[in-house]
């Protein structure tokens, strides 16, 4: 059950490590001075790794796969939010923000579950790393241990972004290029979000 669990830790610190939305969201309201907006964030991203785990766990992942028009659908509303996210970055975060125009708590959290939830292939990706990792008739407590360990990592990680960028010599090091780091993190997303949509129009035809 260790060298189990072990192999699942490995391989879901590896997708984490990895840049993408959920990084540069966490990373950027903490960067900006808003604390704790950047933990609400990494709360709703750990609740949205927690619900495709548990998703893949009870077979989404392969009902996504069986049923191509679903997770098409899920992909276009996802592409959607990305790009609508990383519009509002590109024209809210040019400018330093006032303290009274911080973002508040539950708008935090639900940026950060929104932007995880975004992409249904995450559904897919856990689907793939339990069935690689996992025997092939898991005990329950393996399967909560493995969603347990995902919840720990996930949480783990996006709080330590949102206390890294949120030290003051890299709040000063950001303030001086804001507008540029808000521009090519929204850039990011936005492609991330245009990839996603122009993936799925392809696979639509």
């Amino acid at each position: 059950m260790l060298s189990t669990l072990a192999t699942v830790w490995l391989l879901h610190v590896a997708a984490l490590i990895t840049p993408g939305p959920n990084v540069l969201l966490v990373s950027q309201l903490a960067a900006v001075g808003d604390r704790r907006a950047a933990a609400y964030a990494a709360v709703g991203v750990t609740i949205g790794a927690v619900i495709w785990s548990s998703a893949a766990v009870l077979g989404v992942s392969a009902l996504l796969v069986k049923a191509p028009a679903l997770r098409l659908t899920l992909q276009m509303a996802g592409a959607a939010y990305l790009i609508y996210v990383a519009s509002r970055m590109w024209h809210s975060q040019s400018q330093a923000p006032k303290h009274a125009d911080r973002l508040p708590r539950y708008r935090a959290f639900r940026a950060g579950l929104l932007t995880n939830m975004s992409n249904p292939k995450a559904a897919l990706f856990f689907g793939s790393m339990f069935t690689s990792a996992l025997p092939r008739h898991p005990g329950v407590a393996l399967l909560v241990g493995s969603i347990a360990l995902v919840f720990a990592n996930a949480l783990a990680w996006h709080l330590l972004l949102a206390f890294l960028f949120s030290r003051r010599a890299v709040q000063i090091g950001y303030a001086a290029r804001r507008g540029t780091l808000a521009r090519f993190a929204a850039s990011i997303i936005g492609a991330f979000g245009l990839w996603l949509l122009i993936k799925t129009l392809f696979e639509i035809r």
